[in-house]
């Protein structure tokens, strides 16, 4: 616990600090520092070995950096894999996996801060962080129902608490970039496809037998533990602002 509350502390301060900076350079280096070691970890969860995949993710990045629609990379990645696999049938869909989770929510979220700003991230930031103290606050405190199968130890009076603290507390700090009705549809749908996402990285570790995606970060795990809940959040958050605001 110790060890997991220094780390907790030290990289909210980390994040923090290069928000307050708001370098679009360096937050993009920041980004694809986190987003090379969680496609390191995705290709051991998903048991693919290939050496060329990570150096394929480096060139995704580095053309996010000159392009500015990270979204529309993801599609554009998608179909020249398409491509790939109708012109060689030894490509298998299998290797575009990691190309998906987690190479979509990075960009998405590159995406965030570049058409929305930093408040956007600390929006995201805030509601992902408390769907997940919520969830565990209520779930631990009156949790008695299961929530789903695939994750036992979540409880459905978990999740409702979880969603309500982000809800509330989401919209109520981004009163100052939109308006009330708004916030509160975002802030809603952000957190329930936290929930998602960390499920999500559950069932990925499950079928690979391991308890967490690395040990890069002490008493955490790995990258995918912490941003499992951002991955899914940003894809929301994005596609709503576009939409609502």
């Amino acid at each position: 616990m110790k060890k997991r509350i220094v780390t907790g502390f030290t990289l909210l301060f980390l994040v923090l600090i290069i928000g307050l900076i708001d370098s679009p350079f360096l937050m993009w280096l920041f980004f694809g520092l986190i987003y090379f070691i969680a496609f390191k970890e995705s290709m051991k969860l998903y048991s693919i070995k290939d050496k060329k995949l990570p150096f394929y993710a480096l060139a995704l990045w580095f053309i996010a950096l000159i392009y500015p629609y990270g979204d529309d990379l993801f599609i554009l990645a998608g179909v020249a894999y398409a491509g790939a696999v109708a012109y060689n049938k030894e490509v298998t869909w299998k290797k575009f996996y990691p190309f998906i989770y987690p190479t979509a929510g990075m960009l998405f979220i590159l995406t965030l801060y570049r058409e929305y700003g930093v408040e956007s991230l600390f929006w995201l930031l805030a509601v992902v962080a408390l769907s997940d103290v919520g969830a565990f606050a209520v779930g631990k405190s009156i949790g008695k129902t299961k929530f789903c199968e695939t994750s036992p130890n979540k409880t459905m009076e978990g999740v409702v608490g979880g969603i309500a603290v982000a809800t509330i507390g989401g919209a109520m700090l981004s009163l100052s970039v939109i308006d009330l009705f708004s916030a509160f549809i975002i802030s809603f749908a952000v957190s329930v496809a936290s929930i998602f996402g960390d499920l999500y990285e559950s069932k990925l570790k499950r079928e690979a037998g391991v308890k967490d995606s690395g040990d890069i970060l002490p008493g955490h795990g790995g990258v995918l533990d912490r941003i499992d809940g951002y991955l899914f959040g940003a894809v929301v958050m994005l596609i709503l602002l576009r939409g609502l605001v």
